[in-house]
């Protein structure tokens, strides 16, 4: 069921720069965005980016020092998102990065919002032509644990995310 919601035009210019790696210089490569939310607009009739709601790759080792714990701790407790993650990550094989995009549904969410955010979904994903994964969460007990993230990458071939290596409770 659409909802009618637009996507602003900055969530698809966010996105785009996200996919695309272009070389860059060390300066323009800081300025990347690791994490960014979006949300609805507050009439909810657009999405778009939320006001910092993001993690810079500049910051990693900076302010930041765990992208992802720091990427986990933005999303809010009682309301829903939509983010990207671009996540880095090393199989046995290579080392890798992929954008993985998230809707956020957290049990204290309000049921309005879980059902405009469920049913505007598909306007948002329409937009990112390409994304590889998606992953619906519904509390932090499923996004807390960097394991869940490396199996929707790749199961348990995922050695390390974001430099951390994995150890799988076999």
């Amino acid at each position: 069921m659409a909802s009618g919601v637009t996507v602003h035009d900055e969530v698809i210019k966010v996105f785009n720069d996200m996919k695309v790696r272009k070389s860059s210089s060390p300066e323009e490569v800081k300025k990347r965005k690791k994490a960014i939310l979006f949300c609805l607009s507050d009439d909810k009739k657009q999405i778009i980016v939320e006001a910092a709601k993001e993690i810079l790759v500049g910051e990693i080792g900076e302010t930041v020092q765990d992208p992802y714990t720091s990427f986990v701790q933005l999303l809010p407790q009682t309301d829903c998102r939509y983010a990207l993650y671009d996540a880095t990550y090393e199989t046995k094989e290579s080392k890798k990065e992929d954008l993985v995009f998230i809707f956020w549904a957290p049990e204290r969410a309000s049921l309005k919002s879980k059902m405009i955010y469920a049913s505007s979904k598909d306007a948002i994903k329409r937009k990112f032509t390409g994304i590889k994964h998606e992953w619906q969460v519904n509390g932090l007990d499923e996004i807390q644990d960097r394991i869940t993230l490396a199996e929707k990458l790749g199961g348990n071939v995922v050695v390390s995310l974001e430099g951390i290596s994995l150890h799988y409770g076999n």
